[in-house]
């Protein structure tokens, strides 16, 4: 990418950052401090955060001063997400987060190898750009987003790459919620060992 990141992960592209409610997934409905980075090049066509892709448009910000932010806040819990953040060496930064008491989580599609020091991964996969066998591995949570049917297929093969102790979900697209979400009750309902993720944030109108 054209914007010039240190490598040891000092410096990164920091998008936004809030306090929340965790909305999707295992930790759905836990308050949680959010770290956006910009930068990707995954480009789902469906992506709610499309202003996230280009890296230059975000100042780049010394780690230390995201730690000391995130310190402010009751939970003790990070998730750093993007964008895709593993586009980046996340090590210095989890590490100083952990060093404050604060927990590290991740959301990443898994296509760039894994750095940082993490409590929970969260990978959600992206058929434009697949993830690394090493990240499906290191799962605690997966998370398939269901655009069409033959996401559940897709999906499938994925729930084949991850530890057994992985969280299983399939989350409608939120554009298309009306629509697949039917489908994906249905497909949980014969296929147990998967469990449906909803963007509870936005029923919320949370950030």
């Amino acid at each position: 990418m054209a914007v010039q990141i240190p490598e040891d992960g000092t410096l990164l592209p920091l998008m936004e950052e809030f306090y929340t409610i965790q909305g999707e997934g295992y930790n759905t409905g836990k308050a949680a401090y959010f770290i956006r980075l910009g930068g990707c090049d995954v480009g789902c066509h469906w992506c709610d955060v499309k202003e996230s892709w280009d890296a230059e448009l975000h100042p780049l910000t010394p780690a230390d001063v995201i730690v000391e932010h995130a310190s402010r806040y009751p939970a003790k819990t990070v998730v750093i997400t993007g964008g895709e953040p593993l586009i980046y060496n996340l090590d210095y930064l989890t590490g100083q987060l952990q060093n404050a008491g604060i927990r590290t989580f991740i959301e990443t599609s898994g296509a760039y190898p894994l750095s940082g020091h993490w409590d929970w991964i969260c990978l959600s996969p992206k058929k434009f750009k697949a993830p690394q066998p090493v990240i499906a591995q290191a799962a605690h949570e997966l998370k398939v987003i269901v655009f069409n049917k033959s996401d559940f297929a897709w999906g499938e093969q994925y729930a084949e790459m991850v530890s057994p102790g992985c969280k299983l979900y399939f989350q409608p697209e939120w554009s298309k919620a009306k629509e697949v979400t039917p489908l994906v009750i249905d497909y949980v309902m014969n296929n147990p060992k998967w469990e449906i993720s909803l963007q509870t944030h936005k029923y919320l109108n949370i950030p």
